[in-house]
């Protein structure tokens, strides 16, 4: 086993200490942040950093790296208090990715990588039209991480959208028959494998 200790990793340069700090939980899932901004512009990001946070209500956390440069998906949801959370799959991967270039805020990732926007009533940030799992939340709160100047985004859904085939009457969702896509590091993808799902755990003794 190879030991990487503390001093290690501050002494790794800038993207591979990202990568490794990245891969350590395993693969995530790899989501596009739909967001709009006051004047109508629309914005859409990769993010890799989405959990479930409860149940009742549902509730989703989102990472949102320090505000050190302008954060464009940051400053709409914290504007609007409306955004978009929309699964990736392998069809429009390419293109999800491309997302993360650092476009200016007068430019519509949606437009630049050849995306489309869907509205629904009653939502004011658009959903990816291409996207086979879909849902939009409302701000709750805001938890600032004083560690490293992150801060946790929480939401409430309020709408989801996925193909009626893939959602059963438990409430589970099919994620590998979508094809959602999972990443760890900045540039690193995977596929699901068949679920294995096993009855609910009972202690033995």
């Amino acid at each position: 086993m190879k030991s990487i200790h503390l001093s290690d990793i501050e002494a790794m340069d800038k993207l591979a200490r990202v990568r490794f700090a990245n891969s350590l939980p395993g693969p995530k899932p790899f989501c596009l942040v739909g967001s709009i901004d006051a004047e109508g512009r629309t914005n859409l990001a990769p993010f890799s950093t989405v959990t479930h946070l409860g149940s009742n209500p549902a509730l989703i956390g989102l990472v949102s790296r320090p505000d050190l440069v302008e954060r464009h998906t940051l400053s709409n949801i914290l504007a609007t208090g409306s955004y978009t959370i929309n699964h990736v799959h392998s069809e429009i991967l390419e293109q999800a990715h491309h997302c993360s270039a650092r476009y200016p805020r007068e430019t519509s990732e949606f437009t630049a990588t050849g995306l489309t926007p869907h509205f629904e009533d009653g939502v004011a940030a658009p959903f990816v039209a291409e996207s086979l799992l879909r849902f939009a939340l409302t701000l709750e709160e805001t938890v600032s991480i004083a560690s490293n100047g992150t801060l946790l985004i929480v939401g409430k859904v309020i709408l989801a959208q996925l193909p009626e085939d893939h959602f059963g009457e438990d409430g589970s969702i099919d994620l590998s028959a979508l094809g959602s896509l999972a990443s760890t590091a900045l540039d690193t993808y995977f596929e699901l494998g068949t679920p294995v799902r096993l009855p609910y755990a009972k202690p033995r003794i």
